[in-house]
């Protein structure tokens, strides 16, 4: 039977209690396989085997939470907001894993249910019709969806990521929408156009105060979530914006190296150091000793090249906005003397 099980896992993500007892299983069986660990109980009723989720991280544990509620709904529902966001592969930084949002498309609202929001939404047969969904977690009626917000992704009905841009921007802070909103951009997921048509029919979505402050500063350029709260750090301490992503030119005009965020009038670039971006950058049998002093020479060479200072932070230094902020001043004031 387990064969069985592992088709409905693949076709489904999670199995429910209905089609174990269907298979042969009974109740006190289920509970022994959950306590021994050999299947795992995702949320009542739903079970996935203890294998396959041991390898799964938080982000694709929390997909899989996501499609045993769309599998016990008891209407039509589209994986929305963070749940959608997670289908694209976002980094969902510091965000809530345990609440499942979905969009009912039926303009009716869905009874309350732990971990789970329904918010509601009208899909507008032929094209967008008014202002679209949603954004909002109470029960109140949120709009109209036109068919272009609602595609399939790994099996599942989702927004499309313009759609779920937005509502991530009625649904978290600027710095946690912005981060979500940059991996969007940069992995071609929606354009800035996109966003920007779509917000100009977002005129009676609650919860959309901070949606234009946003988009303007969203920018594609941002390859990772230290880059993007880096950039936030400089706006909200009133630094000059930096260039994301800014191309290194050696003495042949050959593109040589890009630096993660830079002021080319002041003569100063900044680098991430965090954990990810060296594992990311590894060689085959190089160690992360290895890395850095590769780092390090890369770091040399474009200080020779533009005759530029260098800044490194890493991600305890964005806990310490003000004194980050005064770091990199300084070196605006070295730069320009």
């Amino acid at each position: 039977m387990d064969h069985q099980l592992r088709a409905l896992i693949e076709l489904h993500g999670v199995f429910t209690r209905k089609e174990a007892l269907a298979l042969g299983y009974h109740d006190r069986a289920i509970a022994l396989l959950v306590r021994i660990g050999d299947w795992v109980r995702v949320r009542r009723g739903a079970y996935v085997l203890g294998d396959g989720w041991a390898g799964l991280g938080a982000n694709g544990r929390y997909g899989v939470l996501c499609r045993a509620v769309v599998r016990q709904a008891n209407t039509d529902v589209v994986l929305s907001h963070l749940s959608s966001a997670n289908e694209y592969d976002a980094p969902l930084w510091d965000c809530d894993l345990t609440t499942v949002h979905v969009t009912r498309p039926d303009e009716r609202a869905g009874r309350a249910e732990a971990g789970v929001v329904q918010h509601r939404g009208v899909i507008a047969r032929g094209g967008v019709t008014g202002d679209q969904a949603c954004g909002e977690a109470c029960g109140e009626a949120c709009g109209e969806a036109g068919d272009e917000d609602v595609e399939v992704r790994n099996g599942v009905s989702v927004m499309s990521a313009t759609r779920t841009a937005l509502e991530l921007t009625t649904l978290l802070d600027v710095e946690h929408a912005l981060v979500e909103i940059d991996y969007l951009l940069h992995n071609g997921h929606t354009t800035p156009e996109k966003l920007r048509a779509r917000y100009e029919a977002m005129t009676y979505w609650p919860r959309t105060l901070t949606t234009d402050l946003v988009l303007r500063l969203a920018d594609g350029r941002s390859e990772s979530v230290g880059e993007s709260r880096a950039r936030f750090l400089c706006w909200t301490q009133h630094l000059p914006a930096p260039v994301p992503n800014y191309p290194i030119l050696d003495e042949r005009g050959l593109d040589v190296a890009r630096v993660d965020l830079a002021w080319p009038e002041l003569g100063v670039f900044l680098e991430f150091d965090g954990k990810v971006k060296y594992q990311r950058h590894l060689r085959e049998g190089e160690s992360v000793v290895d890395c850095v002093l590769r780092e390090k020479q890369r770091e040399s060479r474009i200080c020779e090249l533009t005759g530029w200072r260098c800044i490194r932070i890493v991600w305890a230094d964005l806990y310490k906005p003000v004194e980050t902020a005064d770091r990199i001043r300084r070196l605006f004031r070295t730069a320009a003397a």
